[in-house]
């Protein structure tokens, strides 16, 4: 296998890899692996995608044979990468790019930083007042999701920093938010708490993945899209749960209703 065609089929590698690792589709990934190692010349590779892992392979009569493995963990969608690598894609099927320069690129769009830490936080406390507003609550209500949302990703972003599981930190963020809104709630601010509640844990709800998940299931990508689809339920789960535990805290205490 030439230096050129090696350096294709890693690059094709790695910009599966960003896609996957971002929460692109499985679709979106072969495809954009194709057209990669195409773009090169390689034209005996092969990709196989699930969830959590990338099997690429090469090899014909006329080229040497290649296989990687890569195990690809579950992680929150980064849209912002996904985009960056659709784009690298088109450019090097149109030449702009050599192997190297290609490689070199998707490197850069690997290490883009996330929004800053304040823009997450505003627009996670932005996104619960609009959506508590879109659920029926009124001004004061959106004001009292807007702070709980302000300091739910305060929470996520400050204090858990990834220490929690995935299914601890979705519990513990549900309990959060139920419990500033009914707090705010028995202080007099906001009149209905049930719509209060449902705008402060959007920002908490999966929907990025489960659209994929479904996405994945009618690209008859079944195995990848049951996996993600039952990551996003056990997420969902988590949130209600912790919600839950608060609300039967808050009825058995306070004699409040349960939502």
């Amino acid at each position: 296998m030439t230096d050129h065609t090696r350096e294709a089929l890693d690059a094709a590698a790695l910009a599966g890899d960003i896609l996957l690792a971002s929460g692109a589709e499985i679709f979106r990934v072969e495809e954009t692996i194709d057209r990669i190692a195409h773009a090169y010349g390689v034209q005996s590779s092969d990709a196989f995608v699930l969830s959590s892992g990338i099997f690429l392979t090469a090899g014909s009569e006329h080229e040497r044979e290649f296989a990687r493995v890569r195990h690809i963990p579950l992680s929150a969608a980064r849209l912002d990468r996904v985009t960056a690598v659709n784009q690298l894609s088109r450019e090097i099927e149109h030449g702009t790019y050599t192997p190297d320069e290609a490689k070199q690129r998707l490197l850069e769009i690997q290490q883009m930083p996330p929004k800053p830490s304040i823009h997450q936080v505003l627009a996670s406390g932005v996104g619960s007042g609009c959506f508590c507003f879109l659920f029926g609550g009124d001004l004061a209500d959106c004001a009292v999701a807007f702070v709980a949302g302000l300091i739910l990703y305060v929470y996520l972003l400050y204090l858990v920093k990834g220490r929690l599981s995935k299914i601890a930190t979705n519990i513990s963020g549900g309990m959060l938010v139920t419990l500033i809104a009914v707090l705010l709630f028995r202080l007099g601010f906001g009149h209905h708490l049930g719509e209060i509640i449902i705008g402060s844990i959007i920002p908490l709800v999966p929907g990025v993945p489960f659209t994929n998940a479904i996405r994945d299931i009618a690209d008859q990508d079944y195995i990848a899209g049951a996996v993600r689809l039952l990551d996003a339920l056990l997420i969902t789960f988590s949130i209600a749960l912790g919600v839950g535990l608060v609300m039967i805290a808050y009825h058995h205490y306070i004699g409040g209703a349960v939502l």
